[in-house]
């Protein structure tokens, strides 16, 4: 298997295994798509920027208002959540869930595949 087979394999699981989760991706802090496990009415190239821009931005923030390193941005909207959180390496984690999902538990799962991806990576 090769590389991207793998991190969309991991993607998937976590779409799988974790109640709520509904898509994925992993994306470069530049703004580029590595992997993907999206809805196909998602355009992967918007996604991937606005999600790169929103990290920076909340890093920033973070840092302008003396929080420290930031951890993880959520975006909550009327139908659910979209959770960024740091893949290390110049990588991002996007989590899109619907307004049910267990945030703590999506943590969770989001950590443990960090883990897979960073064996990949």
């Amino acid at each position: 298997m090769s590389r991207l087979d793998n991190l969309n394999k991991i993607l998937r699981n976590l779409q799988s295994e974790s109640p709520g989760v509904e898509a994925s991706a992993l994306i470069s802090e530049d703004g580029l798509m590595l992997a993907s496990s999206l809805p196909q009415d998602l355009e992967e190239t918007r996604v991937a920027g606005m999600t790169a821009t929103l990290l920076n931005l909340g890093t920033r923030a973070a840092s302008e208002l003396r929080r420290g390193e930031v951890q993880e941005v959520i975006v909550r909207g009327e139908q659910g959540y979209a959770v960024m959180i740091s893949a290390g390496r110049g990588v991002l984690l996007l989590v899109l869930a619907n307004e049910t999902a267990k945030l703590g538990l999506i943590f969770f799962d989001m950590r443990e595949a960090i883990k897979g991806i960073k064996n990949i990576l």
